[in-house]
């Protein structure tokens, strides 16, 4: 038993959790007793050890296939991974999984893959370079998004982004196709322009800055914000940091310990639900009590985001806006 235990610890070997997990779904009945023990965990006597060894290593153990040696073996593993994880794979992919080699040393396999039928490789995403691979689920969902996206823009919008997709327009790559997508779909209309017919509400998603779901600072720069100062704060990817996204785009960045928001939107369609988004974390007790302290640089209630935060449910203290989990 020892030596299964140390065959664990190394990575030799693996065990079946099932048989491990049979006294708990049993019931915690032991043998010869027909009631559950009244006794508290942790006081008393500890229970000794029996021939079969404590719980947490009894069932089956097996030893653990070795690794494959064969180099291009491990970088089709490698590549279907890639593939897997972030449904595109670019350069950018390579450089942020730290790949040896970088992308060069899985381009070839990637090539050999398509060429098999295993992925698909061309220019989905406007920008990024012509070297993209993606798996064919993948490039089914962005097209899907892109009609989506198009069939809901009014008609003399969806005729200019089939003809002219230029600043200001998200492009994806589709049948017919770039479908560009206007960066302020969402936005209110302006002075004199015609109100928007009612569309679904956006999607908002909530994300760990360093989660490979979050393409900025990895496969696609962060993008410069209004107003920002040169050697001001920038957004990272680091350890306890959030983005909110909104329909895709970048609306807020929040600080480790949430203290500091940088936002790339003053306009109150897109804040709105960034806030709420971001105050419903904080009520699910994902990230505790939050006070927002300072917002683009400044003092918070200097900025556009104090309105939104409050009506998402932050309350002003003297330190910042504060709402608790």
């Amino acid at each position: 038993m020892a030596r299964g235990r140390a065959g664990g610890s190394s990575g030799a070997m693996t065990g079946g959790w099932q048989a491990a997990g049979q006294p708990a779904l049993a019931g915690g009945q032991g043998r010869g007793s027909g009631r559950l023990s009244s006794r508290r965990p942790g006081f008393g006597r500890g229970s000794l050890p029996s021939h079969a060894g404590p719980p947490t290593v009894s069932g089956r153990w097996s030893l653990v296939p070795p690794p494959d040696s064969d180099p291009t073996r491990r970088l089709h593993a490698k590549s279907l991974s890639l593939l897997d994880r972030h449904g595109i794979v670019i350069r950018g992919v390579a450089a942020t999984e730290r790949v040896p080699g970088g992308f060069g040393a899985v381009y070839p396999v990637l090539r050999a893959m398509e060429e098999t039928g295993q992925c698909r490789r061309g220019y989905f995403v406007e920008g990024l370079g012509a070297a993209q691979f993606a798996l064919p689920g993948a490039v089914d969902r962005m097209r899907a998004m892109a009609d989506s996206v198009r069939a809901s823009l009014p008609g003399e919008a969806a005729t200019a982004a089939r003809s002219s997709p230029g600043a200001g327009w998200l492009t994806a790559g589709s049948r017919g196709g770039p479908v560009a997508m206007p960066a302020d779909l969402w936005a209110a209309p302006g002075p004199g322009q015609p109100a928007r017919p009612a569309r679904a509400e956006p999607a908002v998603v909530v994300l760990a800055a360093a989660d490979p779901a979050n393409a900025y600072g990895a496969a696609l720069p962060w993008p410069p914000r209004p107003d920002e100062t040169p050697g001001g704060h920038r957004p990272g990817r680091k350890a306890g940091a959030l983005v909110i996204l909104v329909a895709g785009r970048l609306v807020l960045y929040v600080e480790r310990g949430g203290k500091t928001l940088l936002s790339w939107t003053s306009d109150p369609t897109l804040l709105g639900p960034a806030t709420a988004a971001l105050a419903g974390a904080v009520r699910a007790g994902a990230l505790g009590r939050l006070t927002v302290e300072r917002a683009d640089g400044g003092a918070v209630y200097d900025s556009p985001l104090a309105q939104a935060l409050e009506a998402a449910g932050f309350r002003p203290t003297p330190r910042g806006l504060r709402l608790r989990g």
